[in-house]
């Protein structure tokens, strides 16, 4: 990191882009600006702001028709002020919607070392099944790491959100790793999605919301 550049001043530069975000449409994954509208970077010379994205992975410089433009990626500024501002995900989220959430998710897993796989659907051909059981399944986001097979259900809740409908969310996530479990062959073909040629019966399905 250059010496000009500190920590508190990488802090300052991500909460004023935090706040242009937050302006922003949650459908939009990517937006680009011109470099005055981001005060922090005014009184810079493209060689200061350079430095500053350099170290930077979420936002970089794009060469437009007559002017430069400051282009951010949401998914990988989220990623990082995680580390950086003192918000939580739930916080930073904001400036994306339901889409752009699972994208996050799904980038974090890898990140961590794990696959993963969107929108995985799945009959229920177990034995599993009750009278009131849906037959048809879908898990937003399987991230797989060893024996570890995440099953995550990624909504974007909030703490106005009531306790039932949670609770609800909760149970049937829990009901779709049980299907899974129990569908031995789906489970076989999932394993060979991701290229894995592991004994289903080592894994170890954690359902998350």
């Amino acid at each position: 990191m250059s010496e000009s550049i500190t920590i508190e001043s990488l802090k300052g530069l991500f909460r004023e882009i935090f706040i242009i975000l937050k302006q922003s449409n949650p459908k939009v994954k990517q937006i680009w600006i011109e470099p005055s509208e981001v005060e922090h970077f005014r009184d810079l010379n493209r060689y200061q702001i350079n430095e500053f994205l350099e170290i930077i992975n979420s936002v970089s410089i794009e060469k437009g028709n007559y002017t430069d433009y400051i282009v951010i990626d949401k998914i990988k500024f989220i990623v990082e002020a995680i580390k950086l501002l003192d918000q939580d995900i739930g916080q930073l989220s904001m400036i994306i919607d339901f889409g752009g959430f699972e994208e996050l998710i799904a980038e974090i897993l890898k990140l961590n070392n794990y696959k993963t796989l969107n929108n995985f659907r799945f009959s229920d051909n177990s034995n599993f099944k009750s009278p009131n059981s849906q037959k048809k399944y879908e898990i937003d986001i399987i991230g797989i790491q060893k024996k570890y097979l995440l099953l995550i259900d990624a909504k974007q809740w909030k703490k106005k959100d009531c306790f039932s409908a949670m609770s609800k969310a909760g149970n049937l996530q829990v009901q779709r790793a049980k299907a899974l479990k129990n569908n031995i062959k789906i489970l076989t073909k999932l394993l060979n999605e991701f290229g894995i040629n592991q004994k289903f019966e080592k894994l170890i399905l954690i359902p998350f919301m």
